[in-house]
């Protein structure tokens, strides 16, 4: 606690270039001294650590307090300079160097740096002089209506791109430069609107102060106005500029510029609210054109949602929600064809859905959800008027847009009374705009199955009905996707019921019995849900062709197949493909290439669904029979997409067993394996203490070796791939044996390299290998001794070794065997290595 003592640890941390604890020592001790001197010094040498970070504000008001301390602090004061200097005050750093000139005139470095700053300020003042007076010139030329066209152009190149450089930025602002191009918009000619409004984004990226001038200095009104007009090009610019004014207030995308000091500027939040307020009033503006909405919509929807979820607050959302809820709805509720309907482009109400979408997936917890519904419901209550039809119709129109953006709260609010029945009836209606509200409304609406289950009994019908008399073909189009849509999903969600394949959660034996004994109530398995009754289902299922019906789904066009439908169709798929028997009749019937797009698209849900169907399939089946063509390649992914820890271990075990079976047939498959990433998730599978994981793993793994890419790997220094082989080849499972000692056998017939690198992996690594020789099963004990082959061709030494060791003994008795025709094979690899060592002279032949 000894200031002195903290002193002299600052400055061995600081000799140590370690300045972040120099400037922790420099603070302590400054808090423990009132010594005026001590201080100064102190404040002098947290200063240098501060340069040294280059926080050169920082470093120049310490170098300031150690100088009020002692005037003539020649060390503060050229550090100050020094600071002042990076952060472009040249005069003020010119006036301190002439002060320790002035102390010290015999110092050569004060008289050097006095020199150079002189020379930078002459320079600094002649470019300034040179941009004024550019600035100027561009500037008489845009406003001259009599000034050559070409030079017009130029000009207003010019001024856009000296607007991105921060100097010219600056010349721009600090010479009235706001005013005059607020002058050139107010010209109305588009060109020159368009350039100056591009200047003044440039001038607003990144520089916190310049923005909040502009800002003011324009007016939040006058920018709006300009973004209202209906000309999409300078929407768009208004519109990156407001982005540029926004980000910079926010403090997003600053420019990280050393040696610049922060400006100084006010609590930036309530221009940021001023934005997003008359953002929202713009929505609901007739006076707004459709671009000029997209894009206060699309502004909304980038500023106003957490880009992060981990941060707390989204105070900006609930603002959004309070005061402009009801005005992005009544956006998504227009309707085009009406009369009183807002200007509006054909995206904006989708963009109006996917702000929706954001606002509610940004909140929080349950009673933000609440009201966030409330709100909903209230404003289509407010629309829902019997005597006013048309009224009616923004009511269905707003819960269309509502099921375009957070599905679950459109859901939720397609339940109030009498909602789907109006929508039912609308169908019926003999005006074609009521017709086609409806319509559009059902489409998104049949995603649950009680919603599909109503439409096909009360509006199949009438679609139907609609679908012959109308002449107008955007009715014709949604009246036919709703009704396959509708009956699609039904006969999806059908088919899942019968195969029992909804995720259903394991009931813990000890959870049951605490809710008996509290008197609640726990839901007991449907009698009919059992396995034995599923199993028989499922059989005459797929006796009665359920295959062949679910790849026609499959084909169906992507308007009335939706995702939600894709994964009950991934759940069936999945729930026939249970017994290996009847794996075979699903591939005869086309049911492998009716999963693959299943298992690429769709929910994630669904895709695993789908990728575990294709496992099984791929696990047990002819990859040539049930994925012909090209087509077995666009198998890989899916199953590589099992290969991780969030999936289960059947899933993981099944889909190596399938990526073995595909590594069995080509390079050209392995070398897909290989791109897809495969190979760290299978090594990693070999480590698995599950000796099934890891069986199927080194089964795979045995495949890939044959491929080149993969043999580079394991001659590769820095890694254990070899050790780990070699390791599993000396392992008790059987099959894991005899698949370690297959890729063992077929690397070292492959890379010498690796026969020598075999050697010096593990010093276990001979012992393993007389145990492979000597192995029970025939399969083992001859890759056991191919490997033992390898090792003795690849290199006299190699062979010298192996002679010397017992494993000499082991290869003479194998060879002196009688020809049998079951383990000829063995037999014969055994003579073969007998004889190399006679050829290397290292044994000679027996003689009786």
């Amino acid at each position: 606690e000894d200031p002195a003592q903290l002193k002299e640890e600052g400055n061995k941390y600081f000799q140590a270039n370690d300045y972040e604890n120099a400037i922790h020592s420099y603070t302590k001790a400054m808090k423990l001294t009132k010594d005026k001197s001590l201080q100064a010094v102190l404040y002098r040498n947290r200063a240098a650590c501060f340069l040294k970070k280059e926080s050169y504000a920082q470093a120049a008001s310490d170098a300031s307090r150690a100088i009020d301390i002692n005037a003539s602090d020649i060390k503060a004061l050229y550090r100050r300079s020094q600071a002042l200097e990076r952060l472009g005050k040249l005069d003020q750093a010119f006036k301190d160097v002439q002060r320790c000139a002035t102390i010290e005139p015999r110092n050569k470095n004060f008289q050097e740096t006095l020199r150079r700053l002189g020379a930078n300020i002459q320079d600094k003042l002649r470019i300034q002089f040179s941009t004024d007076a550019r600035v100027q010139n561009m500037f008489e030329i845009l406003l001259d209506g009599n000034s050559d066209k070409e030079k017009r152009e130029k000009a207003a190149n010019n001024l856009i791109v000296l607007g991105r450089e921060e100097a010219g930025a600056e010349r721009l602002f600090q010479n009235n430069g706001v005013r005059l191009l607020q002058q050139l918009i107010e010209t109305k000619n588009a060109e020159m609107i368009l350039a100056a409004v591009r200047t003044l984004s440039g001038m607003c990226t990144g520089h916190q102060a310049r923005a909040t001038a502009v800002l003011h200095l324009l007016g939040i009104d006058k920018i709006c106005m300009w973004m209202a007009v209906d000309n999409e090009e300078i929407s768009m610019a208004v519109c990156n500029l407001l982005q540029a004014i926004t980000d910079s207030l926010s403090g997003e995308g600053r420019k990280e510029q050393h040696g610049k000091e922060e400006a100084l500027v006010l609590d930036t939040k309530k221009d940021l609210k001023m934005i997003t307020t008359h953002l929202l009033d713009m929505l609901v503006n007739k006076k707004v054109s459709g671009p000029g909405r997209d894009q206060a919509l699309n502004l909304l929807s980038k500023n106003i949602p957490r880009k992060d979820l981990r941060i707390q607050d989204n105070s900006r959302t609930i603002f959004v929600i309070d005061n402009g809820l009801k005005k992005i709805l009544k956006v998504a509720s227009q309707v085009p064809e009406l009369p009183d309907c807002l200007p509006l482009t054909e995206n904006t109400r989708m963009v109006a859905s996917i702000l929706l979408n954001k606002l509610y997936d940004d909140l929080r917890c349950d009673p933000e959800r609440d009201n966030f519904r409330e709100i909903c419901e209230e404003y289509i209550k407010s629309k829902i008027d019997p005597q006013d039809m048309d009224k009616t119709l923004h009511a269905i129109q707003t819960v269309s847009g509502i099921l375009q953006g957070p599905l679950d709260l459109g859901n939720k609010l397609l339940g109030m009374k009498g909602i789907m029945e109006m929508m039912v009836a609308l169908c019926g209606s003999e005006r074609e705009i009521d017709q086609l509200v409806a319509v559009e409304a059902l489409i998104p609406a049949c995603t649950k199955l009680s919603r599909a289950t109503f439409i096909i009994t009360n509006g199949v019908a009438l679609l139907k009905e609609v679908y012959k008399k109308t002449k107008n073909e955007k009715i014709k189009i949604r009246a036919l996707v709703t009704s396959d849509k509708t009956i699609l999903y039904s006969v999806a969600s059908t088919l899942v019921n019968c195969t029992n394949s909804y995720d259903v959660k394991e009931l813990v034996p000890e959870l049951v019995q605490l809710a008996q004994f509290s008197k609640q109530h726990v839901p007991e398995e449907h009698p009919k849900d059992k396995k034995d009754f599923v199993y028989r289902r499922v059989k005459r299922l797929l006796k009665a062709g359920v295959i062949s019906a679910l790849a026609c789904m499959v084909k169906a066009d992507s308007a009335i197949l939706t995702d939600q439908t894709k994964e009950l169709l991934a759940r069936v798929f999945l729930a026939l493909c249970e017994d290996p028997k009847d794996r075979g009749t699903i591939v005869a019937q086309g049911g492998g290439k009716a999963l693959i797009p299943l298992a690429l698209e769709g929910t994630d849900v669904g895709k695993v669904k789908a990728s575990h169907a294709l496992a099984k399939i791929a696990a047990v089946s002819n990859p040539d029979i049930a994925f012909p063509g090209e087509r077995v390649y666009e198998v890989v992914r899916p199953l590589v997409s099992l290969l991780n820890t969030e999936r289960d271990g059947l899933q993981n075990y099944e889909a190596l067993i399938g990526l073995t079976n595909l590594s069995g047939r080509s390079d050209k498959l392995r070398l897909k394996i290989i791109k897809e990433k495969a190979l760290p998730d299978i090594e990693n599978y070999m480590f698995e203490n599950h000796d099934q994981l890891r069986q199927a793993a080194t089964e795979c793994m045995c495949n890939l070796v044959v491929n080149k890419e993969v043999q580079e790997r394991f001659v590769a220094d820095g890694n254990d791939r070899l050790k780990l082989i070699v390791l599993l080849c000396g392992e008790d499972d059987v099959k894991v044996q005899n698949a370690a000692a297959g890729a063992l056998a077929m690397l070292t017939a492959a890379q010498k390299k690796l026969c020598h690198k075999m050697t010096q992996v593990t010093t276990q690594w001979l012992e393993i290998l007389q145990r492979l020789c000597l192995h029970d099963k025939l399969e083992v004990q001859h890759r056991g001794l191919v490997v033992a082959y390898n090792l003795i061709s690849a290199d006299q030494e190699l062979a010298k070794k192996l002679v010397a060791s017992e494993l000499l003994e082991i290869l003479t008795v194998i060879g002196k065997q009688a020809d049998d025709a079951k383990k000829q094979h063995v037999v014969n690899v055994a003579r073969e290595c007998l004889v190399k060592c006679m050829d290397y002279g290292l044994i000679k032949p027996f003689s009786q």
